[in-house]
């Protein structure tokens, strides 16, 4: 969470002007409001509450005003273009990404070695890109976009290089001592010694690495939810009612089905008890979250109203724990433990079958990949920095300017920095707060992931995220890393590796948000528009 906030910043700051430009200028051209600054203000913010842009602008000056076509790549059809291309893109690029970690490490015979001495290579690939995304065509406010192209490649290929050679010197050695050596008394804070651990003193080797399992849904030791898909199997509890009465025909089926019917739990129920599953392991953390988790659980509302004197004393100390669980909540949200608990679920049974056509690499060589996942979801990071923020705060630098100046013509300038910084930190802090929604949903319901699939993924929607900003074409950072997930899930060799049915409403909500919100946010211009009012007095 601190390395997305720290990248977001940057990415918004370092590039996410360029994109802004293209919602505040590229849509709607200024002199369709005829320089009145009060309609332009109201027009930008029915923009920002229906998270659309372009149905305002035929409600304020008529659909003849708005650039339908290219615009020198800033009308809407380049931004429609660019929404149709980017998953496609994107799925290349992780793809080719992950075919490549595939050939070079996991199809080899002993793929733990490859994935050590190998490691420094992606290091330079996540490094190089990010570089690249700054000084190339960077932000006019750090005047990165006038440097010769000589700058550009020589910094870039020089922190790339510099990455890579930091990686083999201290990572390397580090990450060899723990999954090939399987040296136990290795921890993090040793990997400063760099070389030095090379010549550590033998231990006594054990039989696995000390490493985290990366399965995506991981066995629940504490407790099993089993449901029987057996209708009419016996059961303990069906051996203790001793005799039944024998109902023969129809009767007997009739009773059958009544019986699995009580039997199986609901769906609902299902989630519930995986949800207090989930609840009971928080409620056993230390810190302050442990301690509202326990106090919210152990201080339900009573009977009667909210003001019975007890509810009163009960609201007064779940108040306090409310307002920290709500804000650390999304930190410590498990989002593999979110998943046990909902087998024989719909949604549980089919990502079962999709997992079960994805090859399962060891533990080790995804450990390794983990660190390079750190450094390509700060790419990523960076990347939805540079251009998410830019989409949102378009509009808002457009508002703030018309306001301060009293004049549309100077919704033209230069997006101030303190704009986009602003827009990244409260990004960030939805990200930390109700982002978990969403990693459930990409993490775990499209195809099955792990740290070499996911670094792939990120990286390849990096890629075409910093690729589009550079031509000043706002995308969704959401359809580039779905495009890149099933990209790469696809790279397993079979469709079946892939949630169609997810993925299809994926692109449904996709198709659906442009003529939804397009049209609440025209019908409220139009509305507010054309509202009886009163001219001020001279």
């Amino acid at each position: 969470m601190v390395f997305g906030t720290v990248f977001e910043l940057l990415g918004a700051i370092t590039v996410g002007a360029r994109t802004a430009d293209t919602i505040k200028n590229g849509i709607i051209p200024n002199d369709a409001f005829k320089g009145n600054a009060g309609v332009q203000m109201l027009a930008f913010t029915c923009a920002l509450a229906a998270a659309s842009s372009w149905v305002m602008g035929v409600a304020t000056a008529g659909a003849a005003n708005v650039q339908w076509g290219w615009n020198g790549g800033k009308g809407l059809g380049a931004i429609f273009a660019g929404l149709g291309m980017a998953p496609a893109i994107s799925a290349g690029f992780a793809a080719t990404i992950f075919m490549l970690i595939k050939v070079v490490v996991h199809l080899r015979k002993n793929p733990v070695p490859w994935a050590v001495f190998t490691s420094p290579f992606f290091f330079l690939i996540a490094g190089t890109i990010c570089t690249l995304s700054i000084v190339y065509k960077g932000s006019p406010n750090l005047g990165l976009n006038k440097k010769p192209s000589w700058y550009v490649a020589t910094v870039t290929m020089g922190v790339g290089a510099g990455l890579c050679l930091l990686a083999g010197l201290f990572f390397v050695p580090f990450i060899y001592q723990k999954v090939i050596r399987k040296d136990q008394g290795v921890k993090w804070y040793m990997f400063p010694l760099g070389p030095l651990l090379f010549r550590r003193k033998h231990v006594a080797e054990a039989d696995h690495a000390n490493v985290p399992n990366y399965a995506v849904v991981q066995d629940d030791d504490s407790e099993e939810t089993r449901i029987s898909s057996d209708a009419g199997s016996d059961s303990d509890s069906d051996l203790k009612k001793g005799p039944q009465p024998q109902i023969h025909g129809d009767n007997e089926k009739a009773l059958t089905m009544t019986e699995a019917a009580a039997n199986q739990k609901t769906y609902q129920e299902l989630q519930a008890e995986g949800q207090e599953k989930l609840h009971a392991k928080m409620r056993a953390k230390k810190g302050p979250f442990g301690w509202a988790m326990r106090t919210l659980h152990e201080n339900q509302m009573g009977p009667g109203q909210v003001y019975e004197r007890k509810n009163m004393v009960i609201v007064l100390k779940r108040i306090p724990a409310m307002v920290v669980a709500g804000l650390l909540y999304g930190v410590h949200y498990d989002i593999h433990a979110a998943q046990s608990g909902v087998a024989g679920t719909p949604e549980g049974e089919r990502m079962k079958r999709v997992y079960a056509h994805a090859k399962k690499y060891p533990n080790e060589v995804e450990h390794t990949y983990s660190f390079v996942q750190v450094l390509t979801a700060c790419t990523a990071s960076f990347a939805h920095g540079a251009n998410d923020i830019g989409n949102s705060v378009g509009p808002w630098a457009v508002i703030y300017g018309a306001w301060s100046t009293g004049s549309a013509a100077k919704a033209k300038a230069t997006v101030p920095v303190w704009q986009l910084a602003v827009l990244a930190l409260v990004i960030s802090l939805g990200l930390c707060t109700y982002g978990y929604n969403i990693m459930k949903v990409m993490g775990n319901k499209i195809t099955y992931h792990s740290p070499s699939r996911g670094c792939s993924m990120e990286m390849g929607a990096a890629i075409t995220v910093l690729l589009f900003s550079q031509f000043a074409l706002p995308v969704s950072t959401s359809m580039c890393i779905t495009g890149a997930t099933v990209g790469v899930g696809l790279c397993n060799g079979s469709f079946k590796a892939v949630n169609w049915q997810r993925v299809g409403l994926l692109v449904f909500a996709w198709i659906m948000t442009i003529p939804i919100a397009g049209t609440l946010g025209g019908v409220l211009m139009g509305i507010l528009l054309n509202t009886p009012h009163f001219s001020g007095s001279a």
